[in-house]
């Protein structure tokens, strides 16, 4: 349309939107997950999405370590900075979800300030809340050339106002609306750092504000983080410099097929991993441990070492409840020491593959029992 920012042709996402709207269906009628599993599986895939995120903006935090810092402990091997980016990162998601179902809720510049105040955890010295005042200049860190120039800063505020004014108006459907935001203030660029954390995050807003609520829609930095070349191959519709009239359907027509590609995969994740769970947590119960193991032994299972200081929160038990639980879960093979003191953690005992195979009925579990019994799930459920 004339004189629209950034337009688009709905025509050639209208499909791929109609098929998200099938998977919501399906999911909606899977029902709600137990409490206690699905509290797990939202932190996972919630420090998998912050670790995404960030480290595409070359913060260099790893899935476990963003893990440990939600549950409260803090690597020593992160720097206070990157902690507090983290922690701003899930602020900022957080706010999302409160926001969400506000039925005062309004697209406006405040809102996509306040978001980005809370994505940079504050940060002053970096820009945190506040329009770029300065040049901007977009790079590609592989090759250090410029690839993308911005709108000088004196139009940004203009520029946001419009962006706003135009989700204000609707698209034809969340996830139109959720990649178009995206690239929208990827392109204008409105702030000194932080802009493609700000974009993303504005995008799983629209979506949940459309009514896809699951994780399985509303967080696509797993997978563009897996996927960067495609991710940043989809911002050239946008040329070489600013232009409002640039023509964004190739974007979002990404966008809406990633949408598609991370259902589809969660979807699978999430069954196999509800299996696996549901045999920890028999395994937990056949052994005579507290059922709050489970968290611990779940960790074990996929090869990630727990701490006390990890579990602690991650529980919400005193610290002697926490050593009496690793402990037990210790002398029942299920867990192994490593260490000793402060430095001390727990990975998976050789029990604790051996139970859960005969629970899911997989064998075969010499080498490398963990991806064998993912494996024969992920391929017997792949058929179903």
């Amino acid at each position: 349309m004339p004189n629209e920012l950034l337009p688009y042709d709905a025509q050639p996402l209208r499909e791929p939107c109609a098929e998200l709207d099938v998977w919501r269906k399906r999911l909606d009628r899977a029902g709600s997950l137990p409490r206690r599993w699905a509290g797990r599986l939202r932190r996972d895939l919630e420090a998998e999405a912050i670790a995404a995120s960030v480290g595409m903006e070359q913060v260099p935090v790893t899935v476990d370590e963003v893990r440990r810092i939600l549950a409260g402990e803090r690597p020593p091997s992160v720097t206070d900075v990157d902690q507090s980016l983290v922690l701003g990162y899930r602020e900022a998601m957080e706010y999302v979800l409160r926001r969400a179902d506000d039925p005062g809720f309004r697209w406006s510049r405040e809102l996509v300030i306040a978001l980005h105040d809370r994505v940079l955890g504050g940060n002053y010295a970096l820009g945190a809340g506040r329009l770029a005042t300065g040049p901007r200049w977009i790079t590609d860190r592989r090759s250090g050339t410029e690839v993308f120039a911005p709108p000088s800063p004196e139009l940004v505020p203009e520029l946001v106002d419009r962006a706003c004014a135009r989700m204000e108006a609707d698209h034809e459907h969340p996830a139109i609306a959720s990649g178009w935001i995206h690239v929208g203030i990827a392109a204008i660029h409105p702030f000194r750092d932080g802009n493609g954390r700000a974009a993303r995050v504005l995008a799983s807003l629209a979506m949940y504000r459309g009514g896809f609520q699951r994780r399985e829609f509303t967080s696509l930095e797993e997978w563009w983080g897996h996927h960067l070349g495609d991710y940043y191959s989809a911002f050239s519709c946008l040329g070489g410099a600013f232009d409002e009239t640039a023509d964004v359907t190739p974007f979002l027509l990404a966008h809406v097929t990633a949408q598609l590609s991370q259902v589809r995969a969660l979807d699978l994740r999430r069954r196999v991993e509800r299996r696996i769970w549901d045999a920890l947590e028999s395994v937990v119960e056949d052994v005579r441990l507290q059922p709050r193991v489970v968290n611990a032994i779940w960790d074990a299972f996929f090869g990630r070492e727990v701490t006390p200081a990890y579990y602690i929160p991650l529980t919400d038990v005193s610290r002697a409840t926490a050593t009496n639980d690793l402990a037990a879960a210790v002398a029942s093979g299920l867990l192994e020491p490593r260490g000793a003191g402060r430095t001390r953690r727990y990975v998976g005992g050789s029990a604790l593959y051996d139970r859960a195979a005969a629970l899911l009925g997989v064998d075969g579990i010499e080498h490398d029992p963990r991806a064998r019994i993912v494996a024969v799930l992920s391929r017997d459920l792949a058929g179903e």
